[in-house]
């Protein structure tokens, strides 16, 4: 039994750390330039985290998932692009993410945009899509092809 706690307990302190190392940023230009160094791709998730239904459906099915967290450590840079209703956010980050909702011509909710390293956009996903990370995982893949 004491065996069985000490795995449970390694378990969750290596997803804990998983998780961390999976941080979402906020700054593209610094995402893109850890990328480039990390030979990685960039995953900007354009977001309504307090009132988009169907962006909190897909980061907790999808986005949080620990098959995806594990995944998006070895190979992607996240960045979170939100447009929240009631949460606070500083007028610099709310202005930089107007200008990049501006960029990529976002029209809705959520809205995935994957850059190469380079920062080309090398594919996209418009509003919620099934099949969880799995699925995700493979559409990221087919984009780097």
């Amino acid at each position: 039994m004491k065996k069985l706690l000490i795995a449970l307990m390694a378990a969750t302190i290596c997803w804990q750390v998983n998780a961390a190392e999976s941080t979402w940023l906020t700054d593209l230009p610094k995402a893109e330039a850890q990328a480039k160094a990390e030979n990685k791709i960039v995953l900007m998730d354009f977001t309504g985290s307090d009132w988009c239904h169907w962006c909190q459906k897909f980061k907790k099915e999808v986005l949080n998932s620990p098959e995806f967290l594990d995944y998006a450590a070895k190979n992607v840079v996240l960045v979170e692009v939100d447009f929240p209703h009631s949460k606070d956010q500083a007028d610099a980050l709310k202005k930089a993410n107007a200008a990049l909702k501006g960029q990529y011509s976002i029209d809705g909710y959520p809205t995935l945009v994957v850059l190469d390293k380079d920062g080309k956009e090398i594919g996209r996903q418009v509003g919620y899509s099934e099949g969880g990370p799995q699925a995700f995982i493979a559409k990221l893949e087919g984009f780097k092809k």
